[in-house]
C-alpha cells in the first residue's frame, strides 16, 4: 500500500522518521511529505495557503499509480481531508493522528500568533497540559530545534470542500490527547468542531494515550497502530 504521511504544523517529512520503518517493515511504500514553505527556516512562506498544501499532496497522489492511504497529523489532517475531497476515488482511507476532518469554511487555527508574517512554534506555555503529555524536556528541545515557521495561510485560510463523496472515504482516528469515547460523546452532543466527522460514513477509533505529538513521544506504538489499521 502507498502511504502518504502528512506532518502537522512546524514539521517536515523528517518528523516521521521513527514511524516510517515500521510501515516499511510491514511492506508498505511510504511517502513522507514536506509541505510548501516548510522546506527550511529560510524558505519563502509568503503567499502560501492551505490550498497550496492540499494541491501539493494531490499532485503526489496523481503521480502514484495505485490508490493511497493518507495519514495526517494535527493540521495535516485538514490537508488530508482536502485531498480526499479533491480525489475521493483515489484515497482508500485516511488516518487522522490526533486530528479530524475540517468542515467546509473552517480554518485549522486562526488564533495562532503571527510574527513577521509567519507563525513560529509558540512557547510551550501556550499549549495545554494535554498537548504536552510525555513530551519531556529532551523531546521539547529536539522539536524546537527542528521546528520551521508555518505559513499563515495554512492556519488561517478557510478550507473549501465541494465533493460529498469525501464522506465515503473510510477514516480511522488515532485518539491521543482525549480518549475516543470523548470524541463520540462530542459528536452525539453536536459539538461544532466534530460536525464534519459526524458526516463520515465509516469511522474507526484507536486509542493511543499520549500528548499531541505521538510521532515523538510514542513512535513505535503509533507505527504499530497505523500498520494494524492498514491490515484491517
Amino acid at each position: 500500500m502507498d502511504v502518504i504521511l502528512i506532518p502537522g504544523f512546524w514539521l517536515d517529512a523528517s518528523s516521521w522518521q521513527n514511524v516510517t520503518p515500521l510501515l516499511e517493515e510491514a511492506g508498505h511504500r511510504v511517502h513522507p511529505v514536506t509541505l510548501p514553505g516548510l522546506e527550511s527556516v529560510d524558505a519563502d512562506r509568503s503567499g502560501i495557503g492551505l490550498r497550496d498544501h492540499i494541491d501539493a499532496v494531490v499532485q503526489l497522489v496523481d503521480g502514484i499509480d495505485e490508490p493511497v492511504v493518507l495519514v495526517g497529523h494535527s493540521g495535516g489532517g485538514a490537508v488530508a481531508h482536502g485531498v480526499a475531497d479533491a480525489r475521493p476515488d483515489r484515497v482508500t482511507r485516511i488516518v487522522y493522528v490526533d486530528a479530524g476532518p475540517l468542515a467546509d469554511g473552517d480554518s485549522v487555527n486562526d488564533e495562532l500568533p503571527v510574527v513577521d508574517g509567519e507563525i513560529p512554534l509558540p512557547d510551550w506555555s501556550e499549549f495545554s497540559e494535554e498537548d504536552l503529555v510525555d513530551l519531556d524536556d529532551g523531546l521539547r528541545a529536539e522539536f524546537r530545534a527542528r521546528s520551521i515557521p508555518e505559513p499563515v495561510g495554512a492556519a488561517y485560510d478557510p478550507i473549501v470542500l465541494t465533493d460529498e463523496r469525501r464522506y465515503d472515504v473510510p477514516i480511522t482516528v488515532i485518539a491521543c490527547e482525549f480518549p475516543s469515547v470523548m470524541l463520540t460523546e462530542w459528536i452525539a452532543a453536536g459539538a461544532p468542531y466534530t460536525r464534519e466527522l459526524a458526516k463520515v460514513n465509516h469511522v474507526d477509533y484507536v486509542d493511543l494515550p499520549t500528548g499531541h505529538w505521538p510521532q515523538f513521544t510514542k513512535p513505535v506504538q503509533l507505527g504499530q497502530a497505523i500498520v494494524a489499521t492498514l491490515a484491517r
